[in-house]
């Protein structure tokens, strides 16, 4: 049945199989948390949720509150970390049994003010240690602290010790990290070491995963790997992307020599060109970058470039050659035409393709 709108069908067969693979690589007795921040990679967070829920995932995480408590709005159930929190939400996260990541002496005093102020006992927190990345993350020197914070209070306790890996996907930079695993292990050894007890320890991203199996440690995460796209071709092969978006040729236009197509004349056809609208542009995620023939659409299995400039709602395409009409299916990526590819072609990446991917697209549930 052709698609009458622009879409973004969610393949949840795909998400099952991608996990399925990813957890086939991690012992049993290692935790899978399933990162589903930005929408799920712009997907559904709370369908993906609960389908990745039935299949045993033990933990979630989210970059900010508002995603946590839709979550939880949405009937999930299990531990969900938020990645990012501010302080202005930490009674929220204290309402919604949210596990903030502390990650400053700062975020440490007012998290441990709020957890006092609600009479919590032992609310779980995870410690975010800076291991090279250099975005979010306690300096290892500031360890002491942190032990004698802790101390001071029965408010919290730490249910887990994480890092994120800096470029765990390119080969050249196996030994920056190994750096942070050491560094990783050694400085979460002297936390464990002062508080008496073991949380969870985590590091591993996607390729993590996949790329350095001693460093599985108690748990995973994986985020880029559920959605299809293992930042190699070899991964990626093994993966199958859950997402297409697809959308419908609104009008044909028949161009001739020398005339221009879109704002600012962008695209000046050097022959007769057969040109084709699609209602979607950069409002919808399809961002300008896309467009003066960076990259292609398909159409019938043919591919056909974006011309000229990229509109708020509306992108052209050449399909000189093409047997087509108006009304015809079209697909920007899917399973046949990934999203990396498509997202390659311009000079970005996938990551950034499908997380742009705006909420006025209607998202269909493929079960």
């Amino acid at each position: 049945m052709k698609p009458s709108e622009t879409v973004l069908e969610i393949d949840l067969k795909a998400l099952e199989h991608n996990y399925r693979y990813l957890a086939s690589k991690v012992d049993d007795n290692v935790k899978k948390l399933a990162v589903i921040k930005a929408f799920a990679y712009g997907s559904d967070s709370v369908a993906l949720a609960k389908k990745l829920e039935s299949l045993g995932v033990d933990y979630f995480a989210v970059a900010y509150t508002q995603e946590g408590i839709d979550l939880r709005n949405g009937g999930i159930t299990q531990p969900i970390l938020v990645l990012h929190p501010q302080s202005t939400h930490f009674q929220e996260i204290i309402d919604q049994c949210l596990t903030p990541s502390i990650y400053s002496e700062f975020v440490l005093n007012h998290f441990i003010a709020s957890a006092e102020a609600n009479q919590q006992k032992n609310y779980p927190i995870h410690l975010k240690l800076n291991t090279g990345l250099n975005r979010l993350g306690f300096d290892p020197k500031e360890v002491p602290m942190i032990v004698e914070k802790l101390k001071q209070t029965s408010s919290i306790k730490v249910d887990g010790i994480f890092s994120h890996f800096a470029a765990s996907e390119d080969v050249k930079e196996k030994e920056f990290t190994h750096h942070q695993m050491d560094t990783f292990k050694k400085v979460s050894d002297q936390l464990i070491e002062n508080l008496g007890y073991r949380p969870l320890r985590h590091l591993c991203n996607t390729s993590g995963i996949l790329n350095y199996p001693e460093a599985h440690l108690d748990m995973v995460r994986t985020g880029i790997g559920l959605y299809g796209y293992g930042n190699s071709k070899e991964v990626d092969q093994q993966l199958i992307p859950i997402g297409t978006l697809k959308t419908i040729i609104s009008q044909i236009h028949n161009i001739k020599k020398g005339e221009s197509v879109g704002y600012n004349r962008m695209f000046n056809a050097s022959k007769d060109t057969k040109t084709a609208t699609l209602p979607l542009g950069h409002a919808d995620g399809i961002n300008r970058i896309y467009g003066k023939q960076n990259t292609n659409v398909s159409i019938h299995g043919n591919l056909a470039p974006i011309i000229g400039n990229v509109c708020m709602d509306m992108i052209m395409v050449d399909i000189t050659g093409i047997d087509c009409e108006e009304g015809d299916e079209v697909i920007l990526f899917g399973k046949d035409k990934s999203a990396e590819v498509f997202a390659h072609n311009a000079g970005t990446i996938s990551y950034e393709l499908i997380t742009s991917i705006s909420q006025r697209v209607k998202r269909k549930i493929i079960p």
